[in-house]
């Protein structure tokens, strides 16, 4: 970490710690975290649903009641269920197969090993991830119109008022374009340690995150709302290959394969309103000056044994996916994915979050356009640039009208 960091985190935390009794917070936010964590671990016992799953039909239909929504809003996640026709998604995945497979990838991607650190300080290493983002499956999936139709809802959750106005289009998103994950069956090294993304030591020093979480520095952790959107737009992500630009609603991605709990997949903690714990952790006495509890620059805020175990007792897996099923989870939502795969078929996900159209969010549509034309990897993450002479890679003018507006063309 260099000196100029280092320096911040210092001025920052004695900054914060002079608002408000910082102790005390914690002890309330601490409190609310253990009776979150107990109830989950309640129904776990009980065998009870504890992720909250829908169908796109109800959300066409309109037919999510009141009760549903809050359920996702105090989770902070949710699976979407047959959002795209499984016989088209098992079609999509072997047609992802056979780009892989015909555009030589593995010895490419031999020749760029070491290109991605993003993952590099999560203790079970990078899983299985490949740095394509152009595949006519990909792009088919992120421009139809049932996952406008998915993310309008999910946008929906979020109070979109700020002081300047609406944050976002609750309407209307930008692709943002990200990765696969193919994982083999039997693999027992590539999972990934517990961790938020989209933001990691700015949650604490960055203007903009700090207004975000202004009732929490202040004291009045009760009255903090992790859907109220005032300023997540505003927040400067420090610049790092695959840290991301864009303010997302959600993160998820849309599942290729079944896959369940013992298939080498997610794991959440679903809890909406965890952040009041997270920050008020690295505030306490037992934390040095000069720490975050562990939050690096350009990296994942790992969520630790060592600091923040009361949380981590709430890890679930989620439940059972059948192909064209997609999970969604809140930016504050702690996530993993699990060391071991025990099933016996490929492990398989299309990752595609919910971007609203914004300011932030058409400055990065922008520039991931320009790489999208010339099939370059996007501007977030490392420039390995497979993709630049694949065949098979969808082009322009395979866009729709829909899929223009969401690449900014």
């Amino acid at each position: 970490m260099d000196k100029k960091i280092h320096k911040s985190i210092i001025e920052t935390k004695a900054n914060l710690k002079s608002l408000s009794d910082s102790k005390r917070s914690y002890i309330k936010a601490y409190s609310n975290i253990k009776r979150s964590v107990d109830l989950i671990l309640d129904l776990k016992h009980n065998n009870l649903p504890i992720i909250p799953e829908i169908n796109f039909q109800s959300i066409v239909n309109e037919k999510i009641s009141i009760d549903q929504i809050k359920n996702i809003k105090d989770r902070g996640c949710v699976i979407i269920r047959e959002v795209f026709d499984q016989a088209l998604v098992k079609d999509w995945n072997e047609q992802i197969t056979d780009y892989i497979i015909n555009n030589d990838y593995f010895t490419k991607a031999k020749e760029k090993e070491g290109m991605d650190q993003y993952f590099s300080d999560l203790k079970s290493g990078a899983p299985q991830i490949f740095g394509l983002y152009w595949s006519k499956p990909q792009m088919l999936a992120r421009q139809s119109k049932s996952m406008a139709i998915t993310k309008k809802f999910l946008n929906s959750m979020w109070d979109a008022n700020s002081p300047n106005g609406k944050e976002f289009d609750s309407n209307n998103d930008f692709i943002y374009a990200d990765r696969i994950r193919r994982r083999v069956p039997g693999d027992k090294t590539l999972g990934l340690s517990p961790h938020i993304d989209g933001g990691s030591f700015e949650r604490w020093t960055d203007s903009a995150f700090q207004k975000v979480y202004e009732s929490i520095f202040n004291g009045d952790v009760d009255s903090y709302n992790p859907w109220k959107a005032a300023f997540r737009t505003q927040t400067q992500e420090y610049n790092s290959p695959a840290v991301c630009s864009m303010f997302r609603t959600f993160q998820g991605w849309t599942a290729l394969t079944k896959q369940g709990p013992s298939d080498g997949t997610l794991s959440l903690i679903p809890i909406a309103n965890c952040m009041s714990y997270l920050l008020l952790r690295a505030l306490q006495d037992d934390i040095a000056d000069d720490s975050l509890c562990g939050a690096t620059p350009g990296r994942p805020l790992l969520i630790s044994n060592e600091y923040h175990k009361e949380l981590l007792d709430g890890l679930v897996s989620i439940p059972e996916v059948l192909p064209g099923d997609t999970v969604w989870w809140h930016p504050d939502i702690t996530h993993s994915v699990a060391d071991e795969h025990k099933g016996d078929e490929y492990s398989n996900v299309m990752f595609i979050g919910s971007s609203p159209q914004c300011p932030k969010n058409l400055r990065y549509a922008k520039r991931q356009s320009e790489h999208f034309l010339l099939g370059k990897s996007p501007p977030d993450f490392a420039a390995e640039d497979y993709e630049v002479e694949f065949k098979d890679r969808f082009s322009a003018d395979q866009l729709t009208s829909l899929g223009r507006n969401q690449m900014a063309l």
